[in-house]
């Protein structure tokens, strides 16, 4: 397994442009599905883990998929998809290969698709994705760890989300895209994945209203049309690159993103002192000679991203003062609080609620990722760091940001990966 080494105390500048989306990428690559006959043409994918994992589901199901890392286009023909079966040995590498439920249900009528993987962030359970496809009509089982799920066809409904779930309202679109009639998806996640999603599946014939509101109307049609796509720039490695130039008392742009989607952060590095300028599509940050704390509280689009939680830590852990941090997406995400502690910082979580003291500069050590998102928060806080750290287990990393030691590397870090 591969580990970085890094020398901190640097401070960053430049620009760095931002890959596609991996959170819209895998939906659309899944909503492919759909699209009985001829080539669907992506752009902008990431060449990253879970890309190739869903590579790897898609022609198991019988798709022909091409790609290429260099240029980030993908093509697929999904006129040959034959198998309803979604196994174990894939789905356990990601949650995301969830999303291939619905796509089969409304293709083929029938889906046998295995629990999911990916990150340990407590419970996030598929119930949403269960009782949505119940109330269109079909009929759910579980055998052995496998979903299963019939019928033909769907019918439109009305659908209730005790909270937004943004794979939740993308696998109901999936399957309500082909159904009879009209669905509604009432409280449905507005992340910008989502009307990625469903801006691919308008392009391509669907008739989708409301996507990135919290009521979204789905009115069913026979078939899609072959499309190309972009996928749009991902907000998560934005915001991480933003936060890396915030860290290390630096200056760092990030372009090929949507400024909008990652208002909530920039006014967060704004209240920690930062000097923020929006492009049209790019967001830059000055940062002060010390960060001031914050109080953030994460919650579902439009609220702070939970998967940007680590890296505000990061920040905060060397502010000038005390910070609080309240995790309400995830029951488990403070993980990354242990390994801060051996860098130094003063974190102490009672509940959902982190209370960050900063300390004037952090020691480096030896840590380790537990997931994509805390991983990332690590290596900003080595970037911030005394002396070498070392982060482990960079495989979770390499699921969520593409050569992330090289495009710091260009902005004047110190960071190298080593076997």
């Amino acid at each position: 397994m591969d580990r970085f080494v890094i020398n901190g105390r640097r401070k960053l500048s430049g620009t760095v442009k931002t890959d596609g989306s991996k959170n819209a990428g895998l939906p659309i690559i899944a909503g492919a599905i759909l699209i009985a006959r001829g080539d669907v043409e992506l752009e902008n994918i990431p060449p990253l883990r879970d890309i190739f994992t869903i590579k790897k589901m898609m022609e198991h199901l019988g798709a022909k998929v091409e790609y290429d890392p260099r240029s980030m286009k993908m093509s697929i023909d999904a006129s040959g998809i034959n198998e309803n079966t979604a196994p174990y040995e894939l789905m356990r590498q990601m949650r995301a290969s969830f999303l291939v439920l619905g796509p089969l249900l409304g293709r083929l009528g029938e889906a046998r698709v295995s629990l999911p993987g990916g990150c340990s962030l407590g419970a996030r359970p598929v119930d949403y994705h269960i009782n949505g496809f119940k109330s269109l009509g079909a009929q759910v089982t579980e055998d052995a760890g496998y979903i299963i799920a019939r019928a033909k066809p769907l019918k439109g409904a009305t659908i209730h989300f005790d909270r937004p779930s943004h794979t939740g309202t993308e696998n109901i679109i999936f399957g309500a895209v082909l159904a009879k009639g009209t669905t509604r998806i009432v409280n449905a996640a507005c992340d910008p994945e989502v009307v990625d999603v469903a801006n691919f599946l308008n392009l391509a014939g669907a008739k989708i209203k409301g996507a990135g509101t919290s009521t979204i109307v789905i009115d069913g049609v026979k078939s899609l049309k072959s499309v190309k796509y972009k996928v749009s720039g991902d907000r998560l490695v934005a915001g991480t690159f933003l936060c890396s130039g915030a860290i290390t008392g630096g200056t760092v742009e990030t372009t090929g993103i949507n400024p909008s989607h990652l208002t909530m952060l920039s006014r967060k590095l704004y209240e920690m002192g930062c000097t923020v300028t929006e492009g049209k599509s790019s967001i830059k940050v000055v940062a002060p000679k010390r960060l001031k704390p914050v109080k953030v509280v994460t919650f579902p689009f439009p609220g702070f991203p939970t998967d940007l939680q680590a890296c505000i830590m990061a920040l905060a852990t060397v502010a000038e003062g005390t910070s609080s941090i309240k995790e309400t997406v995830f029951e488990d995400r403070f993980g990354h609080t242990m390994e801060l502690r051996r860098l130094g910082a003063d974190v102490t979580v009672t509940s959902d609620e982190a209370i960050v003291k900063g300390v004037e500069t952090l020691k480096g050590a030896s840590v380790m990722a537990s997931d994509i998102r805390a991983g990332a928060g690590l290596v900003l806080a080595c970037l911030a760091s005394e002396d070498a750290s070392e982060v482990l287990r960079v495989y979770h990393i390499d699921r969520g940001y593409c050569r992330m030691e090289e495009k710091l590397s260009s902005l004047g870090a110190y960071i190298k990966r080593m076997e």
